[in-house]
This record gives structure tokens, sequence and C-alpha cells, in this order.
């Protein structure tokens, strides 16, 4: 009987069984993606050979990765650049394509494939603070953003609303989303931004904005200021709301008295 089975009977939650990547090759002849059968204990990363394209398709972290060979022609990342989007509607709209060349592999791909350890960073830090250097702080800070825009790409978007902000903690980032051209296919591109001024002390109020909170397990993930496509919207300090309410209250007495 299996492990499921015997805690559905006890009255546990049974685990839920992450999904595995998906792989596929592409066939230069056929112009097309192939999806690969391998042994279960084949490591990802042993998949990768400087002849081939191959298409990683991760529901975990709802990405699609496009890895080049150093072998491959132009013309083979031009095409499977092409078609990949359609590889990538069959599982979700919503996963991000992101295109990656032998040697030159995002700490993400990495991470994806086996090559490095993914960071928890909801483990609870219980030894000393860490002083590492700069450069691995900055690549901390990275990972981090990586993981809330994925949290971002599962949450999605009510209609007629777009995000502006996101709140993770006791940090704000600004949000921005473009196209990118990519050997001839447009690719739509998602970034977290830190805010490039110091902001002034104080109580802020988010006119216009609808905040929307992420929860899980009770504690709040992060929290987005929306704002609706047509609307308008601003961060405002209530000090300079109340001095903007205070230079109208005169004008207002002033059309009551004619």
């Amino acid at each position: 009987m299996s492990n499921q089975r015997e805690n559905s009977e006890k009255g546990q939650i049974p685990e839920i069984e992450e999904e595995e990547p998906i792989v596929f090759q592409f066939n230069d002849e056929l112009q097309e993606f192939q999806e690969l059968q391998f042994d279960e204990d084949l490591e990802l990363y042993e998949l990768l050979d400087s002849d081939f394209v191959l298409l990683f398709v991760d529901p975990k972290r709802y990405r699609v990765w496009v890895w080049h060979g150093n072998n491959v022609t132009t013309r083979m990342k031009f095409i499977a650049a092409k078609i990949a989007p359609k590889v990538r509607d069959e599982f979700g709209i919503s996963y991000k394509i992101t295109a990656v060349d032998e040697g030159d592999e995002t700490m993400a791909f990495k991470i994806m494939v086996g090559l490095e350890e993914e960071i928890d960073y909801e483990t609870i830090q219980e030894g000393p603070s860490y002083e590492g250097t700069q450069e691995d702080l900055d690549l901390l800070d990275s990972l981090s953003r990586e993981k809330i825009l994925l949290l971002l790409e599962k949450a999605g978007l009510p209609e007629g609303f777009e995000r502006k902000m996101v709140i993770v903690k006791n940090k704000i980032y600004g949000y921005k989303e473009y196209d990118r051209d990519y050997m001839g296919s447009t690719i739509k591109e998602k970034q977290l931004f830190p805010l490039e001024k110091d902001i002034e002390d104080g109580s802020y109020l988010a006119a216009g904005y609808i905040p929307r909170m992420l929860f899980s397990f009770n504690n709040v993930i992060l929290t987005e200021l929306l704002k609706e496509k047509d609307g308008k919207a601003k961060i405002i300090q209530e000090s300079e709301l109340q001095k903007e309410l205070d230079e109208e209250e005169p004008k207002k007495k002033k059309r009551e008295i004619r």
C-alpha cells in the first residue's frame, strides 16, 4: 500500500509530489521539439550536450527554459525561439520563457537542472548572522527577487488591473513588464527594481491603488499595489496631503461666499 494511502487512512494530509521538469529536444530536420524519455535516476544536467537545443518546462517555478549548446547554429536558435511559445502554451500561457546559452547559464537555471542547490528563504536562521562578501549578498538578493517573480506569476492579475509595486517584508519594489525581441520572437520580461531614491520618513497613503495580499499558512508573504489600467494613482505623504487640504480650504470657503 502506498504511503499516500496510509497517510489518508491515518487521517493525515497526503504529501503532494512535486512535478518534475519535462524536457524536449529540438529536432532540426522536423523543426519541432520532441519530448525526451530518460531514466528517472539521470540528473537533468547530464542531458546537456553542446550539440543540442533543449527545452525544459518547469511546473514548480512556472518557467520554460530554452538551452543552447555551443555547437548549435544560429538558424537552430532562431527556429527554436519561434516555436518555443507553442510548447509553452500546452502547459500554461503564464509560464515565462527564458533562453540561456551553454557556459552562460543563470543561477535559477543551474538550480533547476541540479547544478546548484536552492536556498530556502523561509527557513528561520538559528545560527550567527551571515557575514559573507557583498558579491554573495547580491547573489542572495537576486535569487530572492527571482522567487518573488515566480509567486507573482502564479498569482496572476485581475482583469483590468496592472501591478505597480510589491512590498515584501520591509522592502518595496517597483514592478514593470516589457517586451523583448529574441531571435524574431517577442518574449515578455518581468522585472522588480528597488526604488532609486531615499524615501523621507513618515506615513504615506496609496491614493488610487488597491492593495492585494498573498497569504500562506496565516502569514502575509507579500503585498501588491494594483492600479486600474485607465485610472490614476500616486503615493503621497500624509503631511503633503494635509497641506493640500489646508490650501484648498480657503478657496472652498471663498467659492461658498460667492
